[in-house]
């Protein structure tokens, strides 16, 4: 049971933005970005194909940089239809100083590349080493050779800080990962941050919390346990949550979108790191309740973790994400409800393409 005291200072984290009047800060990008040379690594994934396709609607250049490589969240369909305005590259972030012409004149670079299973990186850690280590210090060399004054955005994670504390989490609290994906993540991060304060580069880090929306890997749980969460729901099959009282706070994409534009686009944001919130803290019970009522379709079954993932599991978290509203004047504006039920509307028309 959580003490009242424990959410009390962070009212903001709590609240649904609903009938905001003010417009957002984030509704007048699309000018900013307009001819813009933008790379997006990562960008067959889940979050890198809706940034590219919302660059590309934005009249931004955009060159995609995937790997494409299995039991990643690359797909093919995430990009359908933009064939006529998105490059695609495929590229291994790790074979970068063999493409760096491909860098030169690009005046963004959102870095969302990297490979995100936990228990993956548990059970073949070199290959996690490599994607989310090797690839990034590449990717920044390479930067730094034709790209010194491209802005960066990199996609960082929660997950660093493990099992917090306390929560709500911020930017401050120690560095604790559980995983081996954990500690690369934690790497990369600080190669980001060492190239900007050495080399001069402008380079911002966004520690995201679960992010889901359209296009996010639904065949398993690799990418995050409410994909295959939303597809059991969709079949009407049963979904398994573990525990359940853990706290959690979740980003619909849209949201994350408009925190790395931002990011890109704000001067007083470089050189800094930001964690991204969502909506308000919820139990993992909670939400699997809120997807079956919006699905109309599936049920729950409540189970104890298995040992291999019990030993990973961070228990609750939540963000403490003041400092980006403060610096940029973002703020999630996508409500759970409505974003669960965007989603589920989504994937009913193409589940195909992703299982």
């Amino acid at each position: 049971m959580k003490e009242q005291g424990e959410l009390q200072g962070n009212e903001h984290i709590r609240e649904e933005n609903s009938g905001e009047s003010e417009p957002h800060p984030a509704d007048s990008l699309s000018s900013d970005f307009r001819g813009l040379k933008v790379l997006v690594t990562g960008g067959m994934g889940f979050i890198g194909s809706n940034l590219a396709r919302r660059l590309a609607d934005w009249g931004s250049e955009v060159v995609v940089v995937d790997s494409i490589e299995p039991n990643t969240g690359a797909n093919p369909a995430n990009l359908r239809g933009f064939d006529d305005r998105i490059k695609i590259c495929k590229l291994n972030l790790r074979d970068c100083s063999e493409t760096t012409e491909l860098f030169e004149c690009q005046d963004v670079i959102f870095n969302l590349a990297g490979r995100v299973s936990h228990i993956d990186s548990m059970t073949d850690p070199l290959s996690d080493l490599s994607a989310n280590v090797h690839g990034h210090l590449a990717l920044l060399e390479a930067c730094r050779r034709r790209a010194p004054k491209a802005r960066i955005v990199f996609a960082s994670t929660r997950q660093i800080y493990g099992k917090p504390n306390t929560c709500p989490v911020g930017e401050d609290h120690p560095l604790q990962p559980v995983d081996i994906n954990g500690i690369h993540k934690v790497a990369a991060e600080a190669y980001h941050s060492l190239y900007h304060r050495i080399h001069g580069m402008q380079i911002v880090s966004l520690r995201l919390t679960n992010t889901y929306g359209p296009r996010m890997r639904v065949k398993d749980a690799r990418q995050t346990f409410l994909g295959i969460w939303l597809r059991r729901a969709l079949d009407g099959d049963a979904i398994e949550v573990w525990g359940g009282d853990q706290m959690r706070d979740l980003t619909y994409v849209d949201d994350a979108l408009d925190a790395f534009c931002l990011a890109a686009t704000c001067p007083a944001a470089q050189g800094r790191i930001f964690n991204v919130g969502g909506s308000p803290p919820l139990t993992l019970l909670e939400l699997a309740e809120i997807l079956i009522a919006i699905a109309g379709n599936g049920r729950i079954e409540i189970k104890e973790f298995p040992p291999d993932h019990k030993r990973i599991d961070i228990g609750d978290y939540f963000a403490d994400d003041k400092l980006l509203r403060g610096i940029t004047g973002w703020s999630p504006r996508v409500a759970l409800r409505d974003g669960l039920t965007r989603t589920l509307e989504y994937f009913r028309h193409c589940l195909s393409d992703y299982v």
